[in-house]
């Protein structure tokens, strides 16, 4: 960066900070919580144009801080989003993110960070499925490390969503229904039952299902895991007076 004659910063307008004491806390923060370092190895300081007194540097330098949505965001339910340092914690903790890489996310932001910030910046049109790409675990919001409540701020996009009609008619119809039968204990274990044991009986040879019916979609590019012969409920109440 000392080698061009002009210097240009981009960056978003929460990225500006009161002072260098801020930076020294955020710095510090920012590598622990990315790689378990005291302090990144690629951290540089630029104080502007090269001075008289300077040896080398370029001789003109602009910061360009860009918007683009982001005072939206300030006034707004998703401000602790802004508090973002990209330090990638919660892609290391998301089991999603594990599972199908930072490509499948379409965009630059990756992982639960960037399920809940690429909607706003880049609006719902092409990011509808992101905000769905959660198992709401909670891991996410346990170790970020300026405490962003990010499964919470997903399940106001799926409401958002839900509440504009974004998601297709049946979509809407299976959540009906999904949330009719799961308020009913004995319904829902009789239903998954027989489903479950019949996956069980299909995967058990492979430990996993090359197709599923009405899922097709899931088993594309991948094989599903062959799941347990039983609901969790069932293999709780079989050992609960064993241990």
């Amino acid at each position: 960066s000392s080698l061009p004659r002009v210097h240009i910063v981009t960056a978003g307008i929460e990225k500006v900070i009161p002072s260098l004491d801020d930076l020294s806390v955020l710095l510090r923060v920012l590598a622990r919580s990315a790689t378990g370092q005291e302090m990144s190895a690629y951290t540089s300081l630029y104080s502007g144009p090269r001075q008289d007194t300077d040896s080398e540097g370029p001789e003109a330098y602009h910061v360009v801080l860009l918007d683009n949505g982001r005072s939206t965001m300030l006034g707004g339910g998703y401000r602790s989003m802004l508090r973002c340092i990209r330090c990638g914690a919660c892609l290391n903790h998301c089991p999603v993110y594990s599972a199908i890489g930072g490509h499948a996310y379409g965009w630059v932001y990756s992982g639960p960070m960037g399920s809940v910030l690429t909607p706003l910046l880049n609006g719902f049109d092409d990011s509808v499925d992101l905000p769905n790409a959660c198992t709401l675990n909670g891991r996410c919001k346990a170790v970020c490390p300026v405490r962003i409540p990010l499964s919470d701020l997903l399940l106001k996009h799926r409401l958002e969503q839900y509440r504009r009609r974004l998601t297709p008619l049946f979509g809407r119809f299976l959540v009906r229904a999904w949330a009719w039968v799961a308020t009913r204990p004995r319904l829902y274990q009789g239903l998954m039952a027989l489903p479950l044991w019949l996956m069980h009986w299909r995967g058990h040879r492979r430990g996993a299902l090359e197709h599923i019916p009405f899922a097709g979609g899931w088993t594309d590019s991948r094989d599903f895991p062959t799941p347990a012969g039983r609901s969790f409920i069932r293999q709780w109440h079989s050992r609960k007076g064993k241990s």
